[in-house]
């Protein structure tokens, strides 16, 4: 332990104590030492710096670094709490906490809350609903037209915005995914709890066509 410990902190800026680490999130030790070396091969698929910036959580997520993808950026913006244009290892497993099984669903909701609100204004806009759905559709290679996807959102704040003001508060989030929990799908990572038995690539599956339902 002492040996990972002394080497992982020269080599890595940001690297914290799996110990304490563990203590503030779902993982147990030995989890937070198997997500050490799954970040350090992300933070060194680029760039070997040991932090991650955005286009490699993007090869990471996507397996694709040619375009840009909206979804990914916002995971990025999230994870990177210090807003230095990069993840440490200490951000990267509190971060990625909420995806775990175990974690609180109210952490879940908030963060998904957070995923859409794309302007930290506090609410959710049809707007910011539609780049991401059409965000993920792109990624997942599903083709909706302009008018299907309209329906998708007229249905989506008929029933979540309560108040009719054009907008989804915090409160109707949460009242809207209470009744439609299949939103939550993409906030649980199932591999997570098994980290240390099983290595698999780190990819988002985007449940778009829950949505789309």
């Amino acid at each position: 332990m002492g040996c990972f410990q002394s080497t992982s902190r020269k080599q890595f800026p940001g690297y914290e104590d799996p110990i304490q680490l563990s203590s503030q999130t779902a993982f147990s030790v030995s989890e937070v030492e198997a997500l050490f070396e799954l970040f350090k091969s992300i933070s060194s698929s680029v760039i070997d710096d040991g932090l991650i910036n955005k286009e490699e959580l993007q090869l990471a997520l996507f397996k694709n670094r040619k375009k840009e993808n909206l979804f990914a950026n916002r995971i990025f913006d999230l994870f990177d709490v210090k807003q230095k244009g990069v993840i440490d290892f200490g951000d990267f497993v509190r971060s990625l906490n909420v995806f775990h099984p175990n974690a609180p669903q109210e952490d879940k909701i908030n963060f998904a809350f957070k995923l859409y609100d794309m302007d930290g204004t506090g609410y959710i806009e049809r707007l910011e609903v539609k780049q991401m759905l059409i965000a993920l559709l792109c990624e997942s290679e599903m083709k909706l037209a302009n008018e299907t996807i309209e329906m998708i959102l007229d249905k989506t704040f008929m029933e979540a915005d309560v108040d009719q003001d054009g907008k989804i508060d915090k409160s109707e989030w949460h009242n809207f995914v209470a009744r439609n929990p299949s939103l939550l799908k993409i906030m649980t990572l199932p591999y997570l709890r098994d980290i240390t038995t099983t290595f698999p690539s780190f990819v988002f599956n985007s449940e778009v066509d829950e949505v789309a339902t």
